[in-house]
Parts: C-alpha cells; structure tokens; sequence
C-alpha cells in the first residue's frame, strides 16, 4: 500500500491525515483519525453533466457501521446495518450545508460525498467529516473553493472551562452550557449547529470568533496537503446567456419582474406566474432558446432584484427589514383527547403542535453506533405534508428534512423541559406544518411551547425562535428579519436562532455564499434576539404560565424510593409480586430504576393504590416507632401480630404486662387490634412491645399479677 500521512494538533489531540491507494476509483479520499475514531471520506463526481438539471445535484451521505463500536447489534433477526440512524442523518446534514456553497453554483454533475465511519472511540466523527471531506474534495479534480475548517467548541458548567472537540463523555446531557459546532474559511462562517442553555449573544460571538481562529489553522494546514497531493480541477463552465435572451428579458420583463416582486405579496405563487409568462413567450422568439436555460436565467434575475431590493431597503412583502410577520398564539382547544396542543401563525407559516405524555416505559430506547441502551423521554417529531406548500406528493413517513427540523426544534426545547425527578413523564410532540411560507422549523418551537404549557408541563421558561436572512451586494448588506418566501430562496443566509427571553437554546445556519463575517453575525444575533422578545410576547397572552395541572385523560404518575436492595422484594420470583400488585390495582406499569427509584403509571387513583402497596412491602420499621398491630396468632410464648399487608411482629409475653404472665390464654384474641412500639430489630424479624405503647395496658384488661 502506498501512503503519505500528515498530522496536526486540534484541541488536546494529534489529527492525522492518510492518502492511500486503498480507494483507488474514487476522485479524491482520504482517512482520518483522531483518537481512536477513525473515518474514511470519499469523492465521486460523475462522468456526464446534465444541463437541464436547476439544481447542483450533490449528495453526502454518512455511513455508521456496527463494526465500528466492536459490537454485534441490529435487531435479534438482522444483524446488519438498516437505514441511516438519525444522528447519521443530521451528521450527512451538517456536512452538506457546509460543502454546498462551496461549489460552482452552475455545476450540474453528480458529486457524492461518503463518510464510512470505521472506528469510533470517545470522539464525535461529524466534526473528522466536515474536514476529511474538504481534504477529499481538495485533493481530487472536481471543482470545488475549499478548504474549509470544523470544530466544535463547548463550555462545561460549573467550572466554565472550555472545551474544544468534547467528547461524548463531556457532552453527556445537563454537562455542558453550551456547545457549537461551527464551518468556515477565511475568517467566515458558513455552518453554526448551536445548542445552549439560555447563553448570552455576546457569549456565542466570542466562541464563534474562536472557531474562526482554528478554523484558519486547519485551512493552512489543509493548503499545504492539497499544494503537495492535489490534482489539477477539472473546468466546467457555465452555459452563456443568449444575448436574444438578455435583450427579449430587458425590453419586456425586466420592468415587470420588478413590479411582480416588490407588489407587497407574501408567498412566491405570483413570482412563478410571471415565469410561466416568460418562458411561454420565450418560445415565440426567432432565436430558438432551451428552456432549461431560460429558466435558470430568470432564476438568477429573481436572485439579482431582490438583492439590488434589499440594499435599497425593499422587501419583496413590503416590510421593514426588521418587522415580524403577523403572530398569532393558541394553546389548547383542539380536543380534550389531546394532552396538549398549540397552535401559532407566523405570516404565511402555521404549525399545529399536539402533546402526548406517557410514562417511563414508553421512552425511546436509542441503540446506535454512538449511543447503546440510552432511554430517551423526550422526543419532537415534524412533518411537513405537501399540502402544506400547496402541492400533492407522498404522504407519510419522514425525510431528511423532516430529521433536521425536528431535532432543530426538539434542541432549541431541551433546556427548558423539567428534570425526570420533577416531572417523570415521557414527553412527545409532534409538530404538522400546515402552511408553510419561511422557518417553519421555528414555528414548530413557539407551537410546541403553547402545546407543552397547555399540558400541564412544567417548563422552566417559553421559548421562542426566528429565521434571519441577509442580502449581500459587494460590500454592502442588508440584514432580514423573518425571511419568506422569497427571500428564503434566494437569500444568501438562513440564520435561525431560538432563546428564551434570558438567552439563546439553539441556533442553526446555512449560507448560499462562502461565508458571512462575524460582524454581520453579531448584528444578526441582536436582531433576532429582538424578534423572539417580540414574538414571546404575543404568546404568553395566549398563555402565560403551564396550566396548573395534567390533562385529566393524561396517565397519573407518581414516584417514590426504596432502597435497592428491596428492588428483588418488590418484584418476586419471576416477577409474581409487582404483577400481583398490577393485576390488584390496575396500574399501566411500574418501572423500578437502578437506584431504587420507582415510577408508577395508571389512571383513576390506581397509581397511588399500587403506590401504597410498594410502600407498605418496602417499608422499613425503626425501633419505637408506634403502630397499630393486629393479632393474628396465639402461642405459648408470646402472640404475632400484623402491622400492615406485608410485616409481622412478635409480642412476647414478656411486653404486655409490666409484670410476669403465665399464658395468654384470655388477654388476647386473634382479629383483636392493640397499640405497639417496634421494641427491637434482629435480622429482619420485628419484635413488638404493648407495655411500652401502653403501660396501662394490663389495667385496663384487668390483669392480675399471678
């Protein structure tokens, strides 16, 4: 095998490059490692172009395999890898964003991106991703703008150390205040994935300023491989623009296409009426002129008005730069089926969100590559049917998109929803994009938030979340608050960042440029921190605090502890005992955690019925502790005695009377109730006094001393 390896230091660790000939049909891989997690990344671009694709038709995609975590997994009958896992997605996802703008926007051949995870140790290979596909790319022929850098930087609570690359264990959920994962070159950031506990924008500038320094070390250590390995880039230029085209779109379009997009109209139904328009009359010309590039060019005329639009401070809707669409806040009165449910409007976008609680039992058990026998109680799930952009397609199941838009919203969620001791439920919501006109993504945040106060939830503040767009000309910009339509499509930034009224809980971004400078970053954070004030307000109106109570049609949960080692009591051989005490009572379930913890689930009273079983066969008698005690055996030496469904003590004859008695023949009677105190614990057996509950006991039976 031929080889060349390259290192350099990232964070704590040594980052080492190998460009081998192990891959030896691919235009460009290379393998990378990084402590023990170690991936190899692939570039293929394909032989032939299509120019009458409208879009680059690149693809990334991110292979877990078992093998990886030395582990035999699947399900008991495949024992083989299935569909991607969501955090597989999400990574194919981070490295997409980051990639994308990177590339010639008028190429049209397919360019494939495989990351095979071939090891995995304490390190997240998502991060190894972003670069070995830049140095894959930069290596191979296809044309491509790189390199670019990736780190995630992370703050550790407590202590406020920060961390670069974290490791699974740093990351562990509640570990961590904030962690970002953040892409770019040239002092530029082009991808940010964020999750926060309520920080500060400032904070977040200030770590996105330190990303931007290690991103330019891992750019100049990138350049010097590629200088040494890289093959020359293959050329592929862009179709010329007719000049009959650039003449006919000039004399009879140009005005109109103005007029059409600065109408104040939301939403881009009239924009594509007027292409229609053109492309039909396109067809008339003596100049014989493909579609497909007459579609592009028009495509690329929307892009360049509202641009030229945006920097004279023109919206297409008619806004201001920094106004917010109209709002609108329900929570609840959908059904009293539901658990919850919210319903919010942002403009053209408007998300139904529906709360389900259930119980421990129904978390998702996570067993992946990176995470096995991980319980998850809490989930945001989204969906975006084709209705909801006015179109017919498949209804169902769930995409990439869907993935990322949910765990966007489920991420911006997290740092609000209430601990597992104070509130033990497994919480779901499900967020269903019923219009869609820009951000639904943060829309479906604000639609869970009523829907999670509607329920009884007792989270610890709302949250709240905008998408901001940016137009840049040169060196001018101009900043947009709650992009639409549009300015969605052809904006150069989607900045979505969602935060409580005290600080951010999540933000993502993606570019159609090389990057956007920290500045206009900085001024984007404020403005959206304004926006989300903004919108908070209008939903706490519809409700203020989490209503004081579950949905009555919610299960009733409710918890208690024993001590570990009554676990085996409580629930028998074979499991007879806490089957016994589901089938008497009618609880849904009972889960008993390691440490003793027990959550009990069911309905009508049946929780604290079964609640009060465990605790009675659990319960730990002290001694002199006072009790009611039922006789329930004579003998000669003394009499046993119930104290609840599960313990028995003894009474001595020795501890009725403050003196000696012979028999117990007449003092006490089977089924009889009489005062005790807990004299004495040996090896579990309980030994009961009635003298010491009460000494004048013997007086009031009249007994005589022999």
């Amino acid at each position: 095998m031929q080889k060349k390896i390259f290192t350099t230091k990232l964070g704590n660790k040594v980052l080492t490059a190998e460009f081998n000939d192990l891959t030896a049909h691919t235009n460009g891989s290379v393998i990378i490692s990084y402590g023990e997690t170690v991936i190899l990344v692939t570039a293929v671009m394909g032989k032939n172009e299509n120019s009458k694709m409208s879009y680059f038709p690149l693809s990334v995609e991110f292979e877990e395999k078992f093998y990886a975590a030395g582990q035999i997994l699947g399900s008991r009958f495949v024992r083989r890898e299935g569909r991607p896992s969501d955090e597989a997605i999400l990574s194919a996802r981070i490295i997409d964003r980051t990639i994308r703008p990177l590339f010639p926007s008028h190429l049209r051949v397919d360019v494939q991106i495989v990351v095979t995870v071939l090891a995995v140790g304490e390190d997240d290979p998502d991060v190894l991703g972003v670069i070995g596909a830049s140095l894959a790319l930069g290596i191979s022929n296809i044309p491509w703008q790189g390199p670019v850098g990736a780190v995630r930087i992370a703050k550790r609570k407590g202590d406020g150390e920060i961390i670069l690359n974290p490791t699974y264990k740093d990351r562990v959920e509640g570990n961590l205040q904030f962690e970002i994962l953040a892409c770019g070159k040239e002092g530029k950031i082009n991808m940010i994935e964020t999750a926060s506990s309520e920080v500060a924008e400032n904070e977040i500038v200030a770590n996105l300023k330190i990303a931007s320094t290690i991103h330019a070390e891992l750019e100049n250590w990138q350049s010097s491989i590629i200088s040494e390995l890289g093959k020359e880039k293959k050329l592929v230029e862009k179709t010329p623009t007719p000049e009959a085209l650039t003449a006919f779109y000039n004399s009879h379009f140009a005005t109109r296409l103005e007029n059409t997009l600065f109408s104040n109209r939301a939403g881009k139904d009239h924009i594509y009426e007027l292409k229609d328009i053109f492309l039909e009359e396109i067809k008339n010309l003596d100049t014989e002129i493909d579609e497909s590039v007459a579609d592009q060019f028009f495509e690329e005329m929307v892009d360049l008005e509202l641009h030229k639009g945006a920097i004279n401070g023109k919206r297409a809707d008619g806004r201001s730069m920094d106004e917010v669409r109209e709002l609108y806040a329900q929570a609840g009165g959908v059904s009293p089926v539901l658990h919850g449910s919210g319903i919010f409007y942002r403009g053209g976008t408007r998300i139904f969100s529906a709360l389900t609680l259930g119980g421990p039992e129904a978390a998702q058990m996570i067993d992946t590559m990176e995470e096995r026998d991980v319980k998850k109680h809490f989930m945001h799930h989204y969906n975006f049917p084709p209705f909801s952009v006015g179109e017919t397609g498949r209804v169902g199941g769930f995409n990439r998109r869907m993935i990322g838009h949910g765990a966007l919203a489920e991420k911006a969620l997290v740092p609000v929803i209430p601990s597992k001791e104070v509130f033990p439920y497994t919480i779901r919501l499900v967020s269903e994009t019923m219009s869609s006109n820009g951000s639904s993504s943060m829309g479906s945040v604000c639609a869970s938030t009523l829907a999670l106060m509607d329920g009884g939830v007792p989270i610890t503040k709302p949250v709240a979340g905008i998408a901001s767009g940016v137009m840049i000309m040169g060196d001018n910009y101009a900043l947009l608050t709650d992009i639409q339509g549009p300015e969605d499509e052809f904006g150069d930034m989607d900045f979505k960042v969602a935060g409580t009224t005290e600080g951010v809980t999540a933000i993502q971004m993606d570019v159609k440029v090389s990057g956007i400078s920290i500045e206009i970053l900085t001024q984007a954070l404020e403005k959206a921190r304004l926006a989300r004030l903004h919108i908070l307000e209008t939903m706490t109106k519809a409700i203020s605090v989490p209503r004081p109570s579950i949905s009555p049609r919610a299960p009733e949960i409710i918890s208690l502890q024993i001590l570990p080692e009554q676990i085996g009591l409580v629930i028998g051989s074979g499991g007879k005992t806490i089957n016994s005490i589901k089938a008497d009572t009618g609880v849904e379930e009972i889960t008993i955690e390691e440490n003793g913890t027990v959550y009990i689930t069911g309905k009508n009273g049946s929780a604290k019925m079964a609640g009060d079983k465990i605790k009675a066969l659990t319960k730990r008698y002290e001694i002199g502790e006072r009790a009611e005690a039922t006789i329930t055996k004579i003998a000669t030496f003394g009499a046993f005695a119930r104290l609840d469904a599960f313990n028995e003590g003894l009474i001595h004859i020795s501890e009725i009377a403050p003196f000696r008695l012979e028999t117990l023949e007449g003092i006490l009677n089977v089924g009889e109730v009489v005062p005790v105190i807990v004299s004495k614990i040996e090896e579990g057996k309980i030994g009961l006094s009635i003298k010491q509950a009460d000494p004048t006991f013997a007086e009031k039976r009249n007994i005589k001393k022999p």
